[in-house]
C-alpha cells in the first residue's frame, strides 16, 4: 500500500496578517478571527480545535472537542475528568489547543495551563445540554474499554430509565477545563510558503510580547 503525496499543492492568498494590524491583545484578535471565520462560513464547526496532552504513558494525543466559551482569562472545553485526556491534565496540565480554519487559510496555536472550572459554571453549562447529551455523560465511562456496542446501548438504556421524568443533574467526573493561555500563535497563509506568523508570549507583568516567527 503506499500514495505519493509529494504533488499536492494549495496556492495561499486569501490575506495577510501585519503588526500594523494586529492589536496588543492576542484574544482580542482571537474574537475577531472567530467572528470573521462565522460570517464567512464553509466551516460546520469553526469552534471545533484539537486538544493535545501528554499522556501518562509518556506520549502525546490529540483529539478534537468543541470549545464552548472564549473570555479575557481563557479558553473552555468540557469532558470527563477521568478520561484519557482528564488524566492527562490532572498530571501535567500544560496542554496546547489548535484551530484550522481552511476557509480563509489560518491557523491559531495556543498554548496554556488547564485548570478545573467552578461546579457552578459546569453546573450551569450541563443544565443547557439536551437531554439526550447528559445521559451519555452518565452512561458511557470515557475512553475505558468497552466490552460491546450492546453493553453500551444498555447503559444509555438504564440511564433513561432512572432518569425518566426526573431533572438529570451533572455528574461529578464531568465539567469544564478553562485553559489560560501562555502563547498564542496566529498563521495567515501567503503565497510561496512565505506564511505571516505572528506570536503572543504572556510576560510576568501579564501584558503579551509580540514577535513575527519565520515562516
Amino acid at each position: 500500500m503506499g500514495k505519493d503525496l509529494s504533488n499536492y499543492r494549495k496556492t495561499f492568498q486569501k490575506g495577510k496578517l501585519l503588526e500594523s494590524n494586529t492589536p496588543e491583545n492576542p484574544l482580542e484578535l482571537f474574537q475577531t478571527w472567530f467572528y470573521e471565520i462565522e460570517n464567512f462560513g464553509g466551516i460546520d464547526e469553526p469552534n471545533a480545535m484539537t486538544v493535545s496532552t501528554l499522556g501518562i504513558d509518556g506520549y502525546p494525543k490529540s483529539r478534537m472537542v468543541l470549545l464552548k466559551r472564549f473570555t479575557w482569562e481563557g479558553f473552555v472545553f468540557y469532558t470527563n475528568y477521568n478520561s484519557e485526556k482528564g488524566k492527562a491534565i490532572a498530571i501535567n496540565p500544560k496542554i496546547c489547543l489548535s484551530f484550522y480554519w481552511p476557509n480563509l487559510e489560518r491557523q491559531v496555536i495556543i498554548k496554556g495551563i488547564a485548570e478545573k472550572q467552578s461546579e457552578n459554571l459546569s453546573d450551569g453549562y450541563f443544565e443547557s445540554r439536551p437531554d439526550g447529551s447528559k445521559l451519555g455523560a452518565w452512561a458511557s465511562n470515557q475512553s475505558d474499554v468497552a466490552t460491546s456496542r450492546e453493553a453500551l446501548d444498555a447503559a444509555l438504556k438504564h440511564c433513561e430509565n432512572k432518569f425518566k421524568n426526573k431533572e438529570i443533574p451533572r455528574p461529578k467526573n464531568w465539567g469544564g477545563y478553562l485553559v489560560k493561555p501562555q502563547s498564542i500563535e496566529f498563521w495567515q497563509g501567503r503565497p510561496n510558503r512565505m506564511h505571516d506568523r505572528i506570536r503572543y508570549t504572556l510576560q510576568a507583568d501579564f501584558s503579551f510580547l509580540k514577535e513575527r516567527l519565520e515562516p
